[in-house]
């Protein structure tokens, strides 16, 4: 009398021995998987694709005049470790920007007229033999405004906080070197008027 086979038993292929080439293969392609996406990731955060920076413009006078052309021109590719950044369309005349892998800006404008701040009683800096007017942001701007005040044209370069003093060292010397120190022009005091009966 024959025993019939039990109904549990498994077909015969799956009683086959795997390859262990197949069952390397199966673990292997998911880690190359996995790497390959870190890799991918860690090199786009060193050459991320910044976005071309947008300035609006403001009053510059002086932006197209010989010494704005030539300071431009002569501008550093980097400032610190922010790059030189290419400007929308239309772009102003006498501006230019660098951007950090943060997509932090530093821009540089010039031919502005004399900051209103700039007065014979003035605290200024003196950076790399280029004399220059801090003006803190106002509330909720995390950034200064650096005007330089001794040349032929007013330059002003707005640094975000807390970079250290590297940028305004470099745009010290792209300053230094396109344009001849002048004597500074601040604005006189303003009067006080005495008060009737003192």
């Amino acid at each position: 009398m024959n025993n019939p086979e039990p109904e549990n038993t498994p077909p015969a292929e799956a009683n086959a021995r795997r390859s262990p080439a197949l069952i390397a293969a199966a673990v292997a392609l998911p880690v190359a998987m996995v790497v390959g996406i870190v890799v991918a990731a860690v090199l786009a955060n060193r050459n991320p694709t910044l976005e071309p920076v947008a300035l609006g413009s403001v009053p510059a006078p002086g932006a197209t005049s010989p010494e704005c052309t030539a300071l431009i021109d002569s501008l550093p590719d980097n400032l610190g470790d922010f790059e030189r950044a290419e400007l929308v369309d239309p772009a102003p005349e006498g501006a230019a920007a660098w951007q950090s892998v943060d997509a932090q800006e530093i821009v540089l404008r010039c031919g502005l007229d004399r900051p209103a701040e700039f007065d014979a009683a003035s605290a200024l800096q003196l950076v790399d033999g280029v004399q220059w007017l801090e003006v803190p942001g106002g509330e909720g701007v995390d950034a200064s405004t650096w005007f330089a005040v001794d040349r032929g044209v007013y330059v002003a370069v707005t640094v975000p906080h807390g970079l250290g003093p590297t940028p305004l060292q470099d745009a010290s010397a792209a300053v230094a070197g396109a344009l001849e120190a002048k004597p500074i022009d601040p604005a006189p005091l303003p009067s006080i008027t005495p008060a009737p009966g003192s």
